[in-house]
């Protein structure tokens, strides 16, 4: 296995786009919406990058890109410096051992016929991770480094609740011993006290393991926990971005104020405590112009419409895409 410098980036994103032609009315003709936009980020081993905003925004997608299920329209992704692209069917597959998806619903990524050991040891028996005779055993320590006991492995999915069915979900990911490991929403529909289980279970797996991690959510709370790195997106491009103490406390981008507002919680500060976010998030069939956030912008001037603003540096490592963003939203 490679060996990286503790801040050497296991994985990188240049430029990401991914677009869906989309048809409006019968007769309409076909347009690109772009669900990922000038996307770049990377993650180092031992590092949570959390990737937060509103639902359609695009985070998923990104997900798939980076985990080379879904081929973007354009840009590209390295992973221990090679370029996805460029590889193989039989390179991808050996690949496909050092990156794991855990996703949102366990229930619906789990076989119901299937035993869950099973399941646990197709990923050990196709990367031949361990000997065949040392698999049953090796499926027992899976489970129970997740928390759960030996003897689940000869049950069905359907006899365990939505906390340890996620659990089994991190075990199977955790089998083929994987580097990277990307999760979707993986406790939006637990129960709070559940979610708190997974995440400190998420926690411990990146230390002991010092796997990197794309931790996709929109609950802040939970991303605050866990991420090292936050990064902000706003259909599909990246809004601001940063060490997470810096953009939870004093968040440049003005999305992200609204985003902490909504979550009161987590911002004493923040005027707006109803939990809504203001205005309606715009159609990515037709986005506004420049700053697609401007329309709903407390900030926003007729320059927000003339151009997309770059990210630009707010501090060390730490970017906003507004032509006002400074820290703490102190103009």
């Amino acid at each position: 296995m490679t060996h990286h410098t503790p801040n050497a980036p296991l994985i990188e994103a240049s430029h990401l786009g991914r677009n869906f032609p989309q048809r409006q009315g019968l007769l309409g003709r076909a347009r690109d919406v772009w669900a990922v936009n000038d996307v770049s980020l990377s993650v180092a081993k031992g590092e949570t990058v959390g990737v937060v905003g509103e639902s359609g925004c695009g985070k998923s997608t990104l997900g798939r890109i980076l985990m080379g299920l879904d081929a973007p329209s354009r840009g590209g992704v390295r992973f221990d410096g090679r370029d996805l692209a460029t590889l193989s069917g039989a390179e991808r597959r050996k690949l496909s051992r050092r990156m794991q998806m855990v996703f949102q619903d366990p229930f619906g990524s789990l076989d119901p016929r299937r035993t869950i050991g099973a399941q646990i040891a197709d990923g050990l028996i196709t990367h031949a991770i361990v000997p065949r005779a040392e698999v049953n055993a090796e499926v027992a320590r899976l489970l129970e480094q997740v928390g759960l006991p030996a003897g689940a492995a000869a049950r069905r999915p359907h006899e365990f609740s939505g906390g340890q069915r996620q659990r089994i979900a991190v075990a199977r990911a955790l089998s083929t011993r994987p580097d990277f490991i990307v999760a979707d929403e993986p406790v939006s529909a637990l129960d709070v006290s559940i979610q708190a289980q997974v995440v400190n279970l998420l926690m411990d797996l990146r230390r002991d393991l010092d796997l990197a991690m794309l931790f996709i959510s929109h609950d802040l709370h939970v991303v605050r926990h866990l991420c090292t790195r936050i990064v902000v997106i706003y259909l599909g491009r990246i809004v601001e971005e940063g060490p997470a103490e810096q953009v939870f406390g004093s968040p440049a981008h003005p999305y992200t104020r609204a985003l902490l507002a909504a979550t009161p919680s987590l911002h004493p500060r923040a005027d707006s405590a109803d939990g809504v976010l203001p205005g309606d998030l715009p159609s990515p069939v037709n986005p506004p112009s420049g700053c697609a956030f401007r329309t709903r912008c407390p900030l926003a001037e007729e320059a927000c419409a003339r151009a997309v603003p770059p990210l630009t540096s707010v501090g060390t490592g730490w970017n906003a895409a507004c032509i006002k963003a400074t820290p703490g939203g102190k103009p």
